[in-house]
């Protein structure tokens, strides 16, 4: 066995590079205060890649699996625990500093420029998240944090050795040149990915070139700088191993959106009919207005089933309409098939929709599919929309200025909704509804998730809201609103679960006597509905605060 770190033989060329001792002066082919500045404007782009690269990991495993707060607390974790497994590792290759940085390059760039890609293709290829698979994709994200992360780690050790060649210095001041160069890069690349990378170029495309980026400026300075460090056999390896993870790359690059095509299709069906990326999310439509029933999805989340969205609909809207009702305010459901169901009411005057999406919004207005399933609420001119944060806009509203509030938005389990869920909300919501006002909120499958769907009744009451809850089952369990990857099948939600709330423990009824009257929704079913709701009760929970989000 070779040891990597005993001299050649005399005579014989060295393998793989020139080991030098900590006070062997670089050959250089520029003056040392150029070099000096090279070698930190790569510590400069490595720090911006890498942290793009954790961006990109953190930010597809919660559009995937959900819950934010824990996807970026392992991957990050995760990674953090790996650079200092692979500052330690790289000890053993300091007296070879160039080509183990490069060598680390060359890798580091064809794993984290591919991981985005990898990660989707086994999230589209393997029926989500579910059967065989339940745990392999979330292993696989790991392994993804672990492999980038000790190659980050590696880096430091490498450069420090690296720059303290081209001029030496004292360790203090090195340290302090290195970090600097690293952190003003990884504010750099932390600003890039989410207001450059990830609106202009996407998830996948955005790896793929910083992957590119990362492998040119890591080879282009080894190869250029300290070229003389490497033997001949290791600058040919070196320029190879390069080229074709550039290739690899380029090559990826190029079928990107052939890719995500494929992978689209893969996780919606052949009957992909708009997929546009807002500001906000990734909004899909699937099916069409004559022929297959209309789907919905949000950030791949199925949000709306033609099949069965009416039987949500009407529980979420018809109950709470039993009463004032002039003045209503829909919080979210921006496909406007909420207002559609508040407009067939008589006595309505006005109705203001909050959806943060403006996208989404527009799409409901102009394609065809979803104004016939919303029978073209947006067209009507008691109906007026506005892109807001509902917190924001709650508190900006007058006291008492409507008589019913509808909150039909993501579920509690998605971590960007839990404030929406919060005591805090409930009490603005409080404030802006009139003396008899009512408000109903969804909040989740009662059966499935009851600890959740408990927590909200607990912060309404906590905000001076008691209230009354029913759940409505699906039909097929094809519409299943929430964190949940799957649109059908055991892990599907299989219930709807609301709350109906107001100043006092409000009736929970239907008006039968206007018309039109709810098709999928009687008296009686409401009556069986609320007393399935309170068998699935859990006692005691305490209410979700801003501060401490109970969901």
């Amino acid at each position: 066995m070779i040891d990597p770190h005993a001299p050649a033989p005399p005579g014989s060329p060295p393998a793989w590079g020139v080991p030098r001792g900590p006070d062997a002066p670089a050959p250089l082919p520029v003056r040392p205060a150029v070099a000096r500045f090279l070698v930190l404007a790569c510590v400069f782009v490595c720090a911006a890649c890498g942290l793009v690269y954790e961006l990109e990991l953190v930010a597809l495993a919660s559009y995937l699996i959900g819950d934010s707060v824990t996807q970026a607390s392992v991957v990050l974790s995760v990674m953090v625990f790996a650079m200092g497994l692979g500052s330690l590792a790289a000890k053993r290759l300091r007296r070879l500093a160039a080509a183990g940085f490069g060598a680390v390059e060359a890798v580091l760039a064809l794993v984290g420029g591919s991981s985005a890609m990898v990660l989707y293709a086994v999230f589209a290829w393997t029926g989500g998240w579910g059967g065989l698979w339940a745990d392999g994709p979330r292993f696989l994200l790991v392994a993804f944090s672990l492999a980038i992360g000790v190659l980050i780690g590696a880096e430091v050790p490498l450069l420090m050795e690296l720059i303290q060649r081209v001029r030496r210095q004292d360790a203090g001041g090195a340290v302090a040149d290195l970090f600097a160069a690293d952190y003003v890069g990884a504010l750099v690349g932390g600003l890039a990915f989410p207001f450059v990378l990830l609106p202009f170029l996407g998830q996948l495309t955005g790896a793929l070139l910083t992957g590119t980026v990362n492998a040119a400026v890591g080879a282009a300075l080894v190869l250029g700088l300290f070229r003389r460090d490497l033997s001949r056999r290791a600058r040919r390896l070196l320029l190879t191993a390069n080229l074709l993870v550039l290739a690899l790359l380029a090559t990826a690059t190029v079928l990107a959106d052939d890719f995500e095509r494929a992978a689209r299709q893969a996780v919606y069906g052949q009957d992909v009919r708009v997929a546009v990326q807002t500001d906000v999310q990734e909004v899909v439509l699937t099916g069409d207005p004559d022929g297959r029933s209309l789907g919905l999805f949000l950030d791949g989340r199925l949000r709306v089933d033609g099949s069965d969205e009416r039987r949500y609909h009407e529980a979420l809207v018809h109950p709470v309409m039993s009463g004032p009702h002039a003045r209503v305010l829909i919080l979210g459901g921006g496909d406007g098939l909420a207002a559609r169901e508040v407009l067939r009411q008589s006595g309505v005057l006005r109705v203001d929709v909050v959806e943060f999406d403006p996208g989404l919004t527009r799409l409901a207005r102009h394609d065809p599919g979803l104004t016939t399933l919303n029978d073209h609420a947006y067209g009507d001119p008691r109906v007026r929309v506005s892109a807001q944060d509902a917190f924001r806009r709650l508190r900006a509203t007058p006291s008492a200025a409507y008589d019913v509030v509808i909150s039909d938005l993501p579920d509690p389990g998605i971590t960007a909704s839990t404030k929406l869920y919060s005591q805090e909300f409930y009490g603005l919501v409080r404030r802006v509804l009139a003396p008899d006002g009512r408000l109903v909120v969804h909040a989740g499958p009662a059966a499935a998730r009851p600890r959740t769907f408990w927590t909200v009744d607990a912060s309404l009451r906590a905000a001076g809201l008691p209230a009354v809850a029913y759940r409505v089952a699906a039909r097929d369990a094809g519409f299943a609103p929430g964190p949940d990857r799957t649109a059908a099948g055991p892990g599907a939600p299989r219930d709807w679960g609301f709350l109906l709330a107001a100043r006092t423990p409000p009736a929970l009824r239907l008006d039968t006597a206007r018309e039109p009257r709810p098709r999928t929704l009687t008296p009686g079913s409401l009556a069986r509905d609320a007393r399935a709701a309170s068998r699935t009760r859990v006692p005691g929970l305490p209410p979700s605060t801003l501060v401490h989000p109970r969901y």
